[in-house]
């Protein structure tokens, strides 16, 4: 075929899978407001967490969905307490700080001690064994915004691995700068890590102005003293689960195209772009390629349970249908705002597949990019473990960061617009794959 055939081939692809939406079509704006206005914040293992299991039930039962079943497991949580911190010395100042996921435990009148400064990660790294003995640490590390979000990898090892290093070192707690590229008064929470034998230490972030604060004090040279009172606990067993259901395809023998987002959210805001906007952008996308005609391929929706606190409904769904094909997995968990770029990993057979795809979306501005597919943590388990296909649609992350894991991630941060776009470009990519009868495979 020569180049102009394949062009001319390829617009009348991208024609023949645009999907219009229905006038006023609101399914995804119903449900990202449902879901924060009647549940709000959905903290892994709480009593609002189960609510949102129950609401997710009926509302996808609701819309249409078959087979929707709420599968539990059980999880090692993290219940909040009292978040306090002030530096004492060598001014007093209060700080506006939140308690990382699975702190560990102040008592109840805090602790003291001297804070030890690290410019950043690679410092704390490099203090000698023992050299915060007693004494607290804290780590700056000023994260920058970009359109891809990549930051958040490098700079969010001072959460993820940071408080740990801090107690092999000898500190009695830790306080580092948010993971967040905001400049409100606003602290980003957000999980943290501890190998076996590491005991926790308390562990907390506090907002980026108060950062920038201690910064400037300990450019002073000054010795620093800060209390701290973090008084949450980890908890065993507590229930968390799953939700899932089917739009059936007219062919039960080909395997599912599996599309994910998270139920549970932090605690501090209502859980709007993380994650219930990615739960109404999939939702309403699959709805909408059903909706275009008859589907060959079953499109199964999965609201997974807790992953702030390390992915744990992923892995218990790869887990429970370890023993059902799937065809390919996507994920929506990074916000609302609009799709960009897309990539693939599609095994060579599927090329063509790729090509349509890439081409209904080139008419929406949405450009394919190459490099290595992400899935998502709800998705990433069952990728793993049975190899499968993938496709990104990657969001503007240039604002992303400001909100996320703090108490401004609520419902009128997501702009409407770009929210349906978000559900025409992924229901544009399902009505496609949901057409494809022949095999698709990851490699």
């Amino acid at each position: 075929m020569t180049s102009l055939a394949r062009a001319l081939a390829l617009s009348a692809l991208v024609s023949a899978t645009a999907v219009t939406a229905a006038p006023g079509d609101s399914t995804a704006w119903d449900i990202v407001s449902g879901l924060t206005t009647e549940i709000g914040p959905r903290l892994a293992g709480s009593e609002a967490e189960a609510r949102a299991r129950d609401w997710a039930k009926a509302r996808l039962t609701a819309l249409g969905f078959s087979n929707v079943a709420i599968e539990p497991f059980t999880i090692k949580g993290y219940v909040r307490g009292e978040d306090r911190a002030r530096l004492l010395a060598p001014y007093q100042q209060p700080l506006a700080i939140t308690a990382l996921g699975y702190s560990g435990t102040t008592p109840a009148k805090g602790i003291e001690g001297e804070l030890v400064y690290f410019a950043s990660f690679d410092a704390l790294k490099a203090a000698p064994a023992g050299s915060l003995t007693g004494k607290i640490a804290y780590i700056d590390h000023a994260m920058k915004a970009n359109q891809d979000g990549s930051g958040y990898g490098p700079y969010g090892n001072a959460r993820r691995q940071g408080p740990a290093i801090a107690a092999q070192k000898g500190a009695i707690g830790v306080v580092i700068r948010s993971i967040g590229t905001d400049n409100h008064r606003n602290p980003h929470t957000g999980a943290t890590n501890w190998p076996d034998g590491v005991k926790p230490i308390p562990a907390g972030a506090i907002s980026n102005p108060d950062a920038d604060n201690v910064a400037r004090i300990a450019a002073k040279g000054q010795p620093m003293r800060l209390s701290l009172t973090l008084t949450g606990t980890i908890t065993d067993k507590l229930p968390s689960g799953n939700v899932i259901g089917d739009l059936p395809g007219s062919n039960p023998s080909l395997p599912p195209i599996l599309v994910a987002c998270h139920l549970d959210s932090w605690d501090l805001g209502t859980g709007a772009i993380d994650d219930g906007a990615g739960c109404a952008i999939v939702t309403a996308a699959a709805l909408r390629a059903r909706a275009s005609g008859p589907l060959v391929r079953t499109i199964r929706v999965l609201w997974a349970g807790t992953e702030e606190l390390g992915g744990f409904g992923g892995e218990a769904y790869a887990k429970a249908h370890a023993t059902q094909p799937h065809a390919l997995a996507m994920e929506s968990d990074f916000g609302a705002d609009r799709v960009w770029n897309v990539k693939m990993k599609l095994a060579p057979a599927n090329k063509a597949l790729g090509d349509r795809i890439a081409a209904s979306l080139a008419s929406m501005g949405i450009v394919r990019a190459t490099g290595e597919t992400d899935g998502g943590t709800d998705v990433g388990p069952i990728i793993r473990d049975q190899k499968l296909a993938v496709i990104d649609l990657g969001q503007d992350g240039t604002r992303y960061f400001d909100l996320h894991h703090t108490p401004d991630d609520t419902l009128d941060k997501i702009d409407p617009v770009q929210l349906e776009q978000n559900v025409e470009a992924w229901a544009r990519v399902l009505t496609i794959l949901g057409n494809e009868a022949g095999p698709i495979s990851g490699e």
